[in-house]
């Protein structure tokens, strides 16, 4: 579930600092389109028109523990696990450093795999060669 709601991170004298779920949601996008083997996330309509939404398949839930939930595709031929396993560690380092909140769970689901296009198809013009 993706709150509207601010994540409160610190009162002081000044005031408070508030995080929008988009802020993280951006954050995990960006760190998981880095991760070799990540062809994208799974976004919908976005995804298919070739634009780039980093917060499309990614869901942000802050009740009492901070949990980011992932959907990704990835491409074929790589070790899903480790991609996996990957994803979480990248998205769970760059979210602390970036906003000090604590990321208790980052949960990864592969939702599909990217075959590689042969040159052939890459290029619709080669078939009339």
């Amino acid at each position: 579930m993706v709150t509207n709601e601010m994540i409160d991170y610190k009162a002081e004298e000044l005031g408070k600092v508030e995080i929008a779920p988009e802020v993280i949601q951006i954050i995990s996008g960006l760190s998981a389109s880095q991760v070799e083997g990540v062809v994208g996330l799974n976004g919908g309509l976005n995804q298919l028109l070739g634009r780039k939404n980093l917060r499309k398949g990614i869901r942000v839930d802050f009740d009492e523990q901070l949990t980011i939930e992932l959907a990704i595709n990835v491409l074929y031929g790589y070790h899903i696990p480790d991609v996996g396993r990957e994803v979480q560690e990248k998205v769970k380092s760059a979210v602390e450093s970036m906003t000090s909140l604590v990321v208790d769970r980052v949960i990864v689901r592969v939702e599909g795999i990217k075959f590689p296009q042969t040159e052939q198809a890459a290029d619709p013009d080669a078939a009339h060669k």
